[in-house]
């Protein structure tokens, strides 16, 4: 039975706003999913979390000077965004990155906050990312994901149990644990690519299959997917540690630093994947003319085993009548002459053989 051919991801980008729009409109996504809000609200003594907040929660826990982490899962409302945009103070270019969800990661520093773009793996088996919007202003953080399910429930587990700092922390600490866990994400995507360059290897090694060739271009294209989402990062996470922003300590920025170092990681990992998954194809061609060099050798010692063979059938199958002369054919009329042809033939393609033996044309470890 065939293997089904899978689909390949497209690479280009649809924008929704028309050419020469006016900068900060918005325009959401038709298939986009309304937006749920969740917060969390702490401080070193307490921790308060909501789902479907109302913005009067919002204001007062920044009332009652408590961390508020805001996170807004879906992009298709709106009003709702820019109704968060006013509560915070976001720049309307800001806002519009968030919607338009084809963004490369980034860093733009405003005067009260900072706006960031990451972008988020969906899977250990696929290239896919989503991109996650990020807020970082004065005693909060907002988030921005396109659909439900991420990464961050570790962080969450951690405020809610007090470990570490991130209680005893400011916002930009915060945002570094949440930068800090999506680059965590491609480690185990990197891994599960490393496993399917090393399956596809042994399989090319082991036999020659016309779908490998598709197989290799897929995944080149995936890698180049993750490259193009994972590049940016480190431009993303270098600015952030090495601009002098006052909404980011000095003590955060030494974690930065070593986030920075999982991003460089990431990348060499990626690279690593992405030159052997080039050589694949090299191998595979390299494999289907060794294949036809054995096949060409094989057909080739058959032909000149029997080339001698057929002059010997040949010769014995000529029309001389042998009573007409002793020198026409005197081999018809012996009573072994038939067993002698046969014999001469078994004793020359014998000796074509062990002389190809000696030869090491066929047999032998050079073979």
């Amino acid at each position: 039975m065939a293997k089904p051919r899978k689909k390949l991801r497209r690479l280009t980008i649809k924008r929704r706003s028309k050419p020469g729009a006016s900068p900060g409109t918005m325009i959401a996504d038709p298939e986009a999913l309304a937006g749920q809000v969740r917060m969390i609200a702490y401080d070193k003594d307490r921790i308060e979390e909501s789902a479907d907040v109302t913005f009067d929660m919002i204001r007062s826990a920044q009332a009652q000077g408590l961390m508020v982490w805001v996170d807004v899962t879906g992009l298709g409302n709106i009003a709702l965004i820019e109704e968060i945009g006013a509560l915070f103070g976001l720049h309307k270019l800001a806002l519009e990155d968030v919607v338009n969800t084809h963004q490369r990661p980034k860093t733009e520093d405003f005067d009260d906050h900072i706006f960031l773009v990451t972008r988020m793996p969906t899977g250990t088996l696929s290239a896919d990312t989503e991109q996650v919007s990020l807020f970082l202003g004065k005693g909060y953080v907002l988030t921005f994901q396109e659909r439900p399910g991420d990464c961050f429930d570790p962080v969450r587990d951690r405020l809610r149990r007090d470990k570490g700092r991130i209680r005893d922390s400011g916002a930009d600490y915060l945002a570094y644990g949440l930068i800090d866990a999506v680059i965590d994400t491609y480690f185990p995507v990197l891994e599960a690519y490393g496993e399917r360059v090393e399956e596809m290897e042994s399989e090319i090694t082991l036999t020659v299959q016309s779908h490998l060739v598709e197989d290799i271009h897929r995944l080149k294209r995936e890698m180049l997917s993750l490259r193009r989402a994972l590049w940016p990062q480190r431009e993303m996470v270098n600015a952030l540690a090495r601009d002098d922003s006052p909404l980011v300590e000095p003590t955060t920025r030494i974690y930065l630093r070593d986030c920075y170092d999982h991003v460089i990681q990431l990348m060499d990992m990626l690279e690593t994947y992405r030159e052997i998954t080039s050589g694949l194809l090299d191998l595979y061609l390299s494999m289907v003319s060794t294949r036809l060099n054995e096949i060409m050798k094989v057909l080739t010692i058959i032909a000149t085993l029997f080339i001698p063979l057929s002059f010997i059938a040949g010769l014995y199958g000529m029309n001389f009548d042998p009573d007409m002369s002793p020198w026409n054919m005197p081999e018809l009329s012996w009573y072994f002459g038939y067993p002698f042809a046969l014999v001469l033939m078994l004793g020359t393609g014998l000796g074509l053989l062990w002389y190809l033996w000696r030869k090491k044309w066929i047999g032998g470890s050079d073979a």
